[in-house]
């Protein structure tokens, strides 16, 4: 509605409500940040990694295959807005559209399957940035940080109340009638209906989650890879998005 609304980059929805006659009510809702420019990885799988205190940790390798390219560099004065947009894991120009094949070729970058933003707070640091920019991940990351990391968990199809939620199931035993069903959804004339949210079947997984604050374990130029503790979203070959760690009030 306003430049400067959107320069702060906060999107104020208005709509007309009921009040006692009185005019409009607004909603308010704040855009995501990021702590920084992040990076676009490979799964590759998972390994016990051995720190220098002698300790066993799980690990996940995440694979920097060809990509991690500057595509595009959002200022304020531009597009309303600070951001960089990376590309990742080149293709053939078969295998990517027109329009966006057009957009890559405009910032001299070769054909890329994924593009994401990644909104700052602070012009100065996507300043920084330019067009057809190579990202190095040893710059980027050092051992021992903390980063964030987006991606898809793995889909698990239609599951039950119980592995989706966690519910106790009945009695086993013989004369139960209630082994693995959910039970009561709601009851009879009042409220005459479900409640939305109720915890029921469904499709679980094969959603966007982010894990925070993982350590990096080790960065390695040489196989073009990074080594971070624990367990990242989706499975062997799936793309995941390497970012600073963000804390809200302190980096972002």
């Amino acid at each position: 509605k306003t430049l400067a609304a959107v320069k702060a980059m906060t999107a104020t929805y208005s709509r007309t409500k009921p009040n006692n006659g009185s005019g409009r009510t607004s909603v308010r809702v704040q855009a995501r940040y990021q702590a920084g420019v992040g990076l676009f990885g490979t799964k590759a799988g998972m390994m016990s990694y051995f720190t220098e205190d002698g300790l066993c940790v799980p690990a996940t390798v995440l694979a920097l295959e060809e990509g991690n390219i500057v595509t595009m560099v959002k200022t304020d004065e531009t597009d309303g807005y600070n951001a960089v947009q990376v590309g990742y894991k080149v293709v053939p120009e078969r295998k990517v559209k027109k329009p966006e094949l057009g957009h890559l070729k405009k910032a001299s970058c070769p054909p890329m399957r994924h593009l994401r933003e990644f909104r700052l707070k602070d012009k100065n640091v996507v300043s920084t940035f330019q067009p057809g920019q190579q990202l190095d991940a040893s710059a980027m990351f050092k051992e021992g940080e903390d980063v964030d990391i987006a991606g898809t968990t793995i889909g698990k199809g239609f599951q039950g109340t119980i592995k989706r939620w966690h519910h106790k199931r009945g009695m086993m035993t013989h004369g139960s009638k209630s082994h693995r069903e959910h039970g009561s959804i709601g009851s009879a004339t009042t409220p005459s209906r479900v409640f939305p949210g109720l915890k029921m079947a469904g499709q679980m997984g094969n959603v966007r989650a982010t894990v925070k604050k993982l350590t990096v374990l080790k960065v390695d130029s040489a196989r073009k890879a990074i080594v971070i503790k624990g367990t990242v979203p989706g499975k062997a070959g799936s793309i995941v998005e390497i970012m600073p760690a963000k804390i809200v009030g302190k980096n972002c």
